[in-house]
């Protein structure tokens, strides 16, 4: 069984990557036309219609939260971070939009949008920062993005990736394995799968409209300024830290020297706006007293991605040390258990991971792995279904429901769940599993 399931995890049809070359904007829209920027005033191509990049959003931003294992469980930070954006969405273009802001878990360094106004920021580049105009400029960098609709833009260019113009579920349907890499082996989104990644131009004008939308808002440019003196200084210092960041937002020393210029002249009737640093301190309090078990947990993921399993896993347990029933660091613990087949120990910490963080449905999916490669089928379906109520839309969540209701001997629900998946999913070694077994028990002829 174990064999033959690790099979149908690597995929041997179509690859990721070459999903990821698939270029067409079909599903986005049917008819082409021209739409208004709302930053330029300026006539040009759009195929996506505001409500579909609400849409896409909504269907998208939830799975890359949880990929980031989920929202950060201190409300007060988390509604801090979310009163500051909106504080600066009042004043943006696009002021109507759904917006919303979160702190995530992640520990790496970084900041994303999704086209329909779902903003995110890591507690990693929390810890960068210093004071709340830091923070301002990096959610308004992220509004900029919404605003001048560069996602949408790219989308109608055939140039964004297939993850928002086929859906979600053919990447996580389709995701090839490699040894090693757990989140393909069990079909979870990878880090920084969802996010789309930006031209140089497109950083440009984020960067004058978040500077724009920051001083409308009362903060001082030198933000800014002080936001890629930070990341300036990572690059040089712990490159590896934000390599997700480089990919998703290309840096470059000119728009640093960019950003002080505009600073200078563009806002220069804006210095003496406040920063607002004893307050960004006083609400990162609490996170700043896991500074040290974020670190701990940033060289244990780059020793896990190298399959140094042994020596992650003593930074995990520092980290774990430092900070008991941390959500993330369970849960990278029960990665590395689980991706030595330490099945017992893996499923031990995900259980805890999910004692500590109930509502988040990460845990459950790796519970539900491990126990299904313990041959605990009754079990593995039903951490499969508490992850598909809490975050629906995972289409290898649909398989495993039921290749688990088959092994059950369950022949009529593992049938539905198996139609389910491949009203989802038409390709890959999951999809001919499904199908050959539905073919075989007289529902496909």
């Amino acid at each position: 069984m174990r064999d033959s399931i690790l099979s149908i995890h690597e995929g041997r049809g179509t690859s990721r990557r070459d999903f990821l070359r698939l270029m067409a904007v079909s599903g986005v829209g049917l008819l082409a036309g021209c739409a208004v920027n709302p930053v330029t005033g300026r006539q040009q191509l759009m195929l996506v219609s505001e409500d579909q990049e609400i849409s896409m959003d909504r269907e998208n931003a939830p799975h890359q939260f949880s990929s980031d294992y989920g929202t950060i469980q201190d409300s007060a930070l988390n509604d801090y971070v979310n009163r500051t954006g909106r504080r600066i969405a009042a004043n943006t273009h696009r002021a109507h939009m759904p917006y919303s802001f979160r702190v995530v878990n992640a520990n790496y360094v970084n900041a994303y949008a999704f086209p329909g106004g779902s903003i995110a920021c890591t507690r990693g580049i929390l810890l960068s920062m210093e004071n709340e105009a830091e923070l301002a400029a990096l959610l308004g960098h992220e509004l900029g993005h919404v605003n001048a609709r560069h996602t949408a833009g790219q989308m109608s260019k055939g140039m964004l990736t297939q993850t928002f113009v086929g859906g979600l579920s053919a990447i996580l349907g389709t995701q090839g394995a490699a040894l090693g890499n757990l989140t393909s082996q069990l079909g979870m989104i990878g880090v920084g799968a969802l996010l789309a990644s930006y031209s140089r131009d497109n950083e440009r004008e984020a960067d004058a409209l978040g500077m724009e939308y920051m001083v409308r808002a009362g903060y001082t440019p030198g933000g800014m300024v002080g936001l890629h003196e930070i990341l300036r200084g990572l690059s040089k210092h712990n490159p590896s830290a934000i390599e997700l960041m480089f990919a998703t937002h290309p840096m470059s020393e000119e728009r640093y020297q960019t950003a002080v210029a505009n600073a200078k002249s563009k806002h220069a009737s804006a210095a003496n706006l406040p920063e607002h640093r004893e307050r960004y301190m006083d609400n990162t309090a609490r996170l700043r007293t896991l500074k040290g078990a974020v670190e701990e947990m940033e060289k244990g993921e780059r020793l896990l991605s190298k399959e140094q399993f042994g020596d992650a896993e003593r930074h995990f347990q520092n980290a774990l040390r430092m900070a008991p029933n941390d959500y993330p660091c369970l849960l990278l613990l029960a990665k590395c258990k689980l991706i030595q087949k330490d099945y017992r120990q893996g499923i031990a910490y995900a259980e805890r991971a999910q004692k500590a963080y109930p509502e988040e449905a990460q845990a459950y999916h790796l519970s539900g792995y491990g126990k299904l490669m313990s041959n605990d089928f009754t079990g593995a379906h039903r951490d499969f279904d508490t992850y598909e109520k809490r975050l629906p839309g995972n289409a290898n969540i649909v398989f495993f429901k039921g290749y688990t209701q088959e092994k059950m001997q369950h022949k009529q629900e593992a049938a539905r769940e198996f139609q389910r998946y491949l009203q989802m999913v038409q390709q890959g070694d999951k999809a001919q599993y499904a199908y050959a077994r539905l073919k075989e028990w007289g529902y496909y002829k």
